[in-house]
């Protein structure tokens, strides 16, 4: 299980997150993704994203007030 602290990268964190789940995690790795959400559009997209590729989302959670958390299997 890794942990992938995105929140610096704002809204731009989608190419950063797709990137890792494509070449970074090993099939069958728990990665855990910590981003900002703004507006709550990002939850979504991210969702969408991990579906995208194959992955399984395995857990979706606000982690603060301005920052979101998902759990996600490859």
């Amino acid at each position: 299980m890794k942990r992938y602290d995105l929140r610096h990268l704002k809204g731009e964190f989608y190419d950063r997150m797709s990137s890792i789940l494509k070449t970074e995690a090993q099939s069958g790795e728990v990665s855990i993704f910590l981003f900002e959400i703004g507006d709550f559009s990002p939850i979504q997209k991210s969702a969408d994203l991990v579906k995208e590729l194959g992955c399984e989302l395995m857990n979706s959670l606000k982690f603060n007030e301005a920052d979101w958390t998902i759990v996600v299997r490859k």
